[in-house]
């Protein structure tokens, strides 16, 4: 099987996961290079890969044989990083959020269409074994019209364990735009596009102190709302709700539900690929929870990389895609928004739901 030549671009905390499953386990494509500005990093990454080559950003550009790049720098770094690749001729697949601004994501949509190139974005789980067999279930109308959803994120942020946790408190970071990307995207994908939102948001820790060894004792001022919630109109007629929070010491709420005219489903959490679903359909007095049906149930990060390398060799649209990620983000600034000004926000991006993945689709092969 040919497969499709990847660089890595980001040699950070969340590469591991990406390292191990593009280089392991999803067999149509190959890491041929990854850079980063720390080369210590990209060091330790090749005493792992041995198979990967270390390079600049710049040579990775110029490599005819690297078709797709994949860009795991900070959220900071997502917008110039896919612009330089785009202006080179690469495919792009980010993490998320797309960028930081939405007048950056439409540039860099405008872009990529002109350069022919596609752009894709994380997060990916939501092509996992757990979303899909919700997706299958709410199709086949097992929960039969749906009415409303929830969803909710709740932790005490990331400074005692993440050892560079600056970035979550400032400009792209906070709770919505780091996690709400898991939640949105697996509703958009289960219901569809939203047409209007209003929202509410919050500071209740305006400084927090580094407790992970690396930086231990150092203090962050907090610089985004940490604690958000939304609501949301879908286009379909479904009404949602979404809080996400890094100011909340524990929580038993579930992550995510929909309510539908027959029965309520409960979506496991969004930033994982697999189970459990459960279904209480009308007249039950118990949940079933019900097997999953599609692949991909372990951490499959870097589906979407393999996804876009498969929709590149076919020619049909990748499911993680930009227009996907565009409306998400376009969602998160609504929801500040609609706090800031005390009003509803009509969103005018949308997107069409992500295909299915396939039946009988094992780990790794397409």
């Amino acid at each position: 099987m040919d497969t499709t030549n990847i660089g890595i671009v980001g040699c950070g905390n969340i590469s591991g996961i990406y390292f191990k499953n593009l280089c392991t386990v999803f067999k149509n494509v190959t890491v041929k290079a990854c850079a980063d500005l720390d080369a210590e990093r990209t060091a330790e990454k090749l005493k792992e890969y041995p198979s990967v080559n270390a390079c600049s950003f710049e040579e990775m550009l110029a490599d005819p044989d690297i078709k797709i790049i994949v860009n795991l720098t900070t959220p900071q770094g997502h917008f110039p990083v896919a612009m330089k690749a785009v202006a080179a001729g690469k495919h792009v697949y980010s993490e998320k959020p797309l960028t930081l601004t939405r007048g950056e994501g439409k540039t860099l949509l405008a872009a990529a269409a002109k350069a022919g190139v596609m752009v894709g974005n994380a997060p990916d789980t939501f092509l996992g074994a757990g979303i899909q067999t919700c997706r299958r279930l709410i199709e086949e109308g097992a929960i039969g019209r749906p009415i409303g959803a929830q969803a909710f994120m709740f932790c005490h942020g990331h400074e005692s364990w993440h050892p560079d946790p600056e970035f979550y408190y400032k400009v792209g970071g906070g709770p919505m735009f780091d996690m709400g990307p898991y939640y949105l995207t697996a509703l958009v994908s289960l219901l569809g596009p939203v047409k209007r939102v209003t929202g509410s948001t919050g500071i209740s820790f305006p400084q927090r102190t580094i407790t992970s060894a690396k930086k231990n004792g150092q203090i962050i001022d907090v610089e985004v709302p940490t604690h958000v919630t939304g609501i949301m109109d879908f286009a379909s007629g479904a009404i949602g709700t979404i809080t996400t929070s890094f100011d909340v010491w524990a929580s038993q709420t579930p992550r995510i539900e929909i309510f539908g005219s027959e029965a309520t489903l409960s979506v496991p959490d969004p930033n994982t690929f697999g189970g459990p679903v459960c279904i209480r359909r009308k007249g039950e007095k118990e949940w079933c929870e019900l097997p999953l049906t599609c692949g991909f149930n372990a951490n499959g990060r870097g589906i979407g990389p393999s996804d876009m390398a498969d929709a590149l060799r076919t020619g049909r649209p990748h499911r993680a895609s930009g227009a996907l990620a565009f409306h998400v983000l376009d969602l998160m600034h609504a929801f500040h928004e609609a706090s800031a000004n005390g009003t509803h926000v009509a969103l005018e991006s949308t997107c069409e739901k992500p295909a299915l993945m396939p039946d009988g689709l094992f780990e790794g092969n397409w």
